[in-house]
């Protein structure tokens, strides 16, 4: 067996699919009888820069302005706003959203840590702030990221996951 592959018994029926109806239709799952709870998710990523770019960073000497005060402004927004590009995500209140930033010679480290008091967690708002924060980190610095053929060879975001999550009762 090759290392992607599942066996028929690692396989999952439909009936312990959570986004599924008893049909087989996508569905939202419903959250309305579970208790409220305090949850706290953190995601980090990272962007892999020139040396040059993460230089520029730290002098804020970008033209498009400053970098990180951006992109944090866009995680935040993408924390707020998960649930409109994540089909079955639901709209959650979210009490607190922390960005946190760690410049280094060849990239920039972006953790994001969301909390809710709600019935449903906070991983997905907490990536979303970390794939748009660096998203917005690429989108400010790619002029000069560039290559001659207009090319982006040593940028690259990686390594985004979710770092912590947890859940206390209220």
């Amino acid at each position: 067996m090759r290392e992607n592959e599942t066996t028929d018994e690692e396989l999952t029926t439909d009936e312990e699919l959570t986004h599924t109806d008893d049909s087989g239709e996508v569905q939202m799952v419903n959250v309305g009888g579970k208790p409220d709870t305090a949850r706290r998710a953190v995601a980090r990523g990272e962007i892999h820069l020139q040396q040059s770019t993460v230089d520029a960073i730290r002098a804020n000497d970008l033209k498009k302005g400053d970098v990180l005060a951006t992109a944090r402004i866009g995680a935040v927004q993408a924390v707020k706003h998960t649930w409109e590009t994540i089909p079955m995500c639901h709209q959650i209140p979210i009490t607190n959203v922390d960005t946190d930033f760690d410049v280094r010679d060849d990239r920039v480290v972006l953790s994001v840590a969301v909390e809710t008091t709600g019935k449903t967690g906070c991983e997905m708002e907490a990536l979303e702030g970390v794939t748009t924060g660096l998203n917005v980190v690429w989108d400010m610095v790619k002029a000069v990221e560039k290559d001659d053929d207009g090319g982006y060879p040593d940028t690259a975001i990686r390594d985004v996951r979710v770092v912590e999550k947890e859940k206390r009762p209220t």
